[in-house]
């Protein structure tokens, strides 16, 4: 029976398709869901072979699963990467690749501009173990620089940042990166690698919260790491093989689902919000728009080079601070008022008070995080039915 084939020669929206199934002899079609826990054996030899790695097979779904492992493949060669490990959560992604590469006594580099759990994770967790953080402006190459230590073993970003859309220069950071013995870990959940690929650039690690655009419509938490067959097949894998922060079957179905239509979708986001991004910049009320798509982001010229498209996410201030921000956001009745992005379903938040609000108040004014200003994840509606949502919500303001 003829089966899909890996060929690193397909474009991206064709490996979003075609990879990682091999039919079964029912001949279907479409992926099939695994929902097993785990796997029969043709003889004991057999079974001892596959659990001493002597023989390739399925064991136990907690760390092979064929629709995991589809899902996997398929990610991986979007990526440009050897393998990848999918995992419970993004958070979770970014745990077991900081637990599989990481020990006592080590340093993370981080930029400033990062997810809220992230840095919880990064300051609370982690430095119980041992694991100290320390962080930078992203923008800053030199600032970069001069925070590396003898102790440096690992570079952390995301690019573009979340909620400011500030971009770092991923090619100059994976050469700071391996001058000083360093691994690059590029967080690409608001660009996936459709908009942006970090592994060609020179980062050594790729992580995605796979809840975001690669599923795309909200249904599933997952997450993802690809690499090197070493870092990321070895290191990070063995973290999962026995952690067991595993993706479920039927959640890595889903989003198989969602990556057979993610080029469509990002390149919609993006065309949907750079519309808005123009419309919000004419508005009185609007003291300044973020969106690496406009001519005024400091990072405008960054992204050109290093996105194919500026991606889905924008953020504004308004001014009048956290009480105008919470009125303009109570006054909508379209768009949906969640932390969440990527979804076909334009969702809006207020970063100070959700996704950074576990941050201190330095923290947040360090990371440029103010209270009037609000998150949009552009959906896929039509462009004049989410303006003029906003539209009466501003006029009530």
């Amino acid at each position: 029976m003829k089966q899909e084939q890996s060929n690193s020669g397909w474009g991206t929206a064709t490996q979003a398709i075609r990879i990682g199934h091999r039919r079964t002899a029912e001949g279907e079609h479409s992926e099939p869901i695994f929902a097993t826990s785990s796997f029969v054996f043709r003889s004991a030899a057999e079974a001892a072979a596959i659990f001493s790695g002597d023989e390739p097979g399925n064991i136990y779904s907690r760390f092979t699963n064929p629709t995991v492992a589809c899902f996997e493949e398929r990610l991986a060669a979007m990526e440009g990467g050897e393998t990848c490990v999918a995992t419970a959560s993004g958070m979770s992604a970014i745990l077991a690749a900081c637990m599989g590469l990481l020990q006592s006594g080590d340093h993370i580099l981080s930029s400033r501009s990062i997810f809220g759990s992230t840095t919880i994770l990064f300051n609370k967790y982690l430095a119980r173990f041992g694991i100290e953080t320390s962080y930078v402006n992203c923008t800053d190459l030199d600032a970069w620089q001069q925070a590396i230590r003898p102790k440096t073993r690992l570079l952390f970003l995301e690019t573009p940042s979340n909620p400011l859309t500030e971009l770092a220069d991923i090619r100059a950071l994976a050469e700071l990166a391996h001058a000083n013995g360093c691994l690059l870990v590029v967080d690409n959940c608001f660009c996936t690698p459709v908009l942006q690929r970090p592994l060609a650039l020179g980062a050594d690690i790729v992580v995605h919260s796979a809840t975001k655009y690669l599923d795309g419509q909200g249904r599933c938490l997952g997450g993802a790491v690809v690499g090197s067959a070493q870092l990321v097949g070895e290191d990070v894998y063995g973290v999962l093989r026995t952690a067991g922060a595993t993706m479920s079957p039927f959640n890595a179905w889903v989003f198989l689902k969602g990556l057979e239509t993610l080029s469509l979708r990002m390149r919609a986001h993006s065309e949907q919000a750079q519309a808005l991004a123009h419309w919000l910049q004419r508005l009185p009320q609007v003291q300044r728009v973020y969106y690496p798509g406009l001519e005024s982001h400091p990072q405008h010229q960054l992204a050109v080079r290093q996105q194919s498209a500026p991606g889905g996410i924008l953020s504004f201030e308004v001014n009048g601070g956290q009480a105008v921000a919470w009125r303009l956001i109570d006054a909508l009745q379209m768009l949906s008022i969640t932390a969440n992005l990527g979804d076909t379903k334009t969702t809006v938040t207020h970063p100070a008070s959700t996704t950074h609000g576990r941050l201190t108040a330095k923290e947040r004014e360090v990371a440029g995080i103010s209270d009037g200003l609000i998150r949009i994840a552009v959906g896929l509606e039509d462009i004049d039915d989410i303006q003029a949502d906003l539209a009466q919500a501003f006029d009530l303001l």
